[in-house]
């Protein structure tokens, strides 16, 4: 039988589009079919660039295209960054799955969910993007999220908690104001896809919050205490509100969780930290 982990290490290196993307729904069927098990001979290789298309170009977080909601142009840029975060958001559950061994059978089959889930959201936006004759990769990006990944490589614990509930659970709180911005433009076939992307989205930061308090149960540990002594270690960042509390309670936050949150100092941005 083939090792799911064997499976995932050649999703991860596929550099086409349309390929991981097959590659990721395959790997997702043979999994629930029961065709992949969690033996293998091999390490996970030392994290690096996963698989991704010659573009977009990637740039610094200051370089990439203005994304403004009142021009034609400033929404394809915003539409852009979405669908990139997405592309990149299958690189990130697909690792998540191929870098830490030993964890619970259900471990996996959360992250494998995920990846099927961000390859669907990947695929609505990149059909809007082609609905202004644009596509991915015609505007540049920057690598933020995949800079966090490589950070977090060395610890699940580490990864479940700045991954999901940091970057990932910026977007519970900024996509609520773009899906009302865009009703109130008109647009609801974007806004549509959005509150999609935000369903699961709460979904996804829910199964890090999970994995990242076993974690903490495992070793015992404070998971709120931890949660906000690994952002103070491991993040240089800034994390500013406002946040949604609510979305952010229904995705395993607590209430110290949130009160830590709005006590961070400020800090300096750098390209770890931006999620849009």
């Amino acid at each position: 039988m083939q090792s799911l982990f064997d499976a995932v290490e050649n999703c991860l290196l596929t550099c086409e589009i349309e390929d991981k993307l097959c590659l990721t729904q395959h790997i997702a069927e043979a999994w629930r079919n029961g065709q992949l098990s969690l033996q293998t001979r091999k390490k996970p290789k030392p994290i690096g660039q996963p698989g991704r298309p010659a573009k977009p170009v990637l740039v610094m977080p200051g370089n990439v295209p203005k994304r403004r909601l009142g021009t034609k142009t400033g929404f394809i840029a915003l539409i852009h960054a979405v669908t990139h975060i997405e592309f990149n958001a299958i690189n990130l559950a697909w690792d998540a799955v191929y870098r830490f061994r030993d964890m619970p059978q259900q471990y996996y089959s959360d992250w494998v969910q995920v990846a099927i889930e961000e390859a669907h959201h990947f695929q609505l936006l990149r059909q809007r993007l082609r609905d202004f004759d644009c596509d991915y990769g015609d505007l540049p990006a920057h690598n933020g999220l995949w800079n966090m990944a490589v950070h977090t490589a060395f610890d699940p614990m580490v990864r479940m908690a700045l991954v999901p509930r940091v970057l990932e659970a910026r977007g519970l709180d900024v996509t609520p104001s773009i899906i009302k911005r865009l009703q109130q433009a008109g647009d609801e076939k974007t806004a549509a896809i959005l509150e999609i992307i935000l369903r699961d989205e709460i979904g996804h930061v829910k199964i890090g919050s999970y994995w990242y308090k076993y974690c903490c149960n495992q070793r015992g540990l404070d998971s709120e205490k931890t949660f906000h002594e690994l952002i103070k270690q491991h993040f240089s960042g800034q994390i500013c509100g406002p946040f949604s509390y609510e979305a952010r309670r229904e995705a395993g936050f607590t209430t110290a969780e949130l009160a830590a949150l709005d006590s961070l100092p400020p800090a300096r941005p750098h390209a770890g930290n931006t999620v849009l």
